[in-house]
């Protein structure tokens, strides 16, 4: 039985999502494959910088980053951290050798951005003749040496825009795959047959009012709460479901405030697409995993684009634009505005005919993508023996 490592770090969570969700799809399509999760911050403690002198991990740093909103700069940061990865690149290739000795996997797949080309130099001096794959899980890269570097691998995109980026930096197009989207947890493709009136009852709120489903990722973001009380001190007829996430006092200082409106508050949860699927519109950051569940589900969508935007999520801001399922804002200030013009009977239905136009089945291509890689790597193999 072949063996693939995934390898991914816990950095805002939708990189170890989308390993779990194609995992998952793999044994499920019955491939004969052992695959393997690998939390590559767990490999590369020992040259943590900041876990050594300040004790927190890069991914906790970056996480804690995005439940408070600190990302004004987050640019400049970014350089600084690919600065950092240069400076250390050789004690990383060591360390990921002694990893790829120890568990010999036949293909890596990388789920992470910047550390690309150490992956690929630490596994392919180990295992010359084995393929490595980089799985983009933003829908374009934010180049230099963000997600695709100039080196020999194969990169599995999820839009059009970067398959250009990755031809352009010299890729063969034979090396490059086009996945249909981002990659969603299987349970997003499930019926679901509940009875959205019962199941809003069920959680407090009106069976026939627009509900607003608002996610910032895994970790939450305190703008959450602004958005209830500017809605909430609007004349609009609406009501919200919050997930937090494991943001634990974003949680509780919505469910503390006194609101005209109705909203239930959920922290962190796996029943992304139950709630989805009870909501008629998303509000939220721009994040490629949140961007492209709402849309599978037919949530059009409400998201910000400014300088507080990650920039490697600037690209999903113009690619609502692009497909016309939603509106993005300069600012959540102006969210009464944008929810009144969404809410508008042919505003809201040209944007929910737009998200059907936009059929995503990512997690069920790429297995076939990866078969299709290991046979031209044992033909090769076979052609050299």
């Amino acid at each position: 039985m072949e063996r693939i490592e995934f390898g991914f770090f816990d950095a805002g969570g939708g990189h170890r999502a989308a390993a779990t969700a194609l995992q998952m799809a793999i044994r499920a399509q019955q491939r004969p494959w052992e695959v393997q999760l690998i939390n590559l911050q767990e490999v590369l403690d020992e040259i943590d910088i900041l876990k050594k002198y300040a004790r927190i991990r890069i991914q906790d740093f970056y996480n804690g980053m995005l439940r408070n909103g600190w990302t004004l700069g987050s640019t400049q940061l970014m350089r600084v951290l690919q600065l950092v990865i240069r400076a250390y690149h050789r004690p990383i290739v060591r360390l990921l050798e002694r990893h790829w000795e120890k568990t010999r996997p036949d293909m890596l797949v990388s789920f992470v951005p910047h550390f690309n080309r150490a992956l690929c130099e630490s596994y392919t001096s180990i295992f010359p003749d084995r393929p490595f794959i980089t799985i983009l899980t933003d829908l374009a890269d934010y180049p230099p040496h963000f997600w695709i570097e100039r080196q020999e691998q194969f990169l599995i995109c999820g839009s059009e825009k970067a398959v250009a980026q990755a031809v352009a930096l010299g890729h063969p197009r034979d090396r490059v795959s086009r996945a249909s989207g981002m990659i969603l947890h299987p349970r997003f493709y499930e019926p679901q047959s509940t009875d959205i009136a019962m199941e809003r009852h069920r959680l407090g709120l009106l069976p026939n009012l627009p509900t607003a489903l608002v996610l910032f990722g895994g970790h939450g973001n305190r703008v959450m709460l602004e958005i209830a009380q500017r809605l909430d001190h609007s004349e609009l007829d609406l009501q919200l479901i919050l997930i937090c996430g494991k943001n634990q006092d974003l949680a509780r200082a919505l469910r503390e405030n006194k609101s005209r409106i109705r909203y239930f508050v959920e922290g962190f949860t796996n029943e992304i697409p139950y709630y989805m699927h009870i909501s008629d519109f998303f509000i939220g950051k721009p994040g490629p995993g949140s961007i492209s569940e709402a849309v599978a589900k037919g949530l059009p969508v409400i998201v910000e684009c400014n300088a507080w935007t990650l920039p490697q999520e600037r690209y999903n801001a113009e690619w609502v634009r692009e497909c016309n399922v939603g509106t993005v804002l300069r600012s959540f200030h102006d969210i009464v505005p944008a929810v009144a013009e969404l809410l508008r009977p042919e505003r809201f239905a040209e944007f929910r005919k737009n998200t059907a136009r936009e059929p995503n089945r990512a997690v069920f291509e790429i297995p076939e993508f990866l078969e299709s890689i290991f046979e031209r790597t044992r033909t090769a193999s076979a052609v050299e023996a």
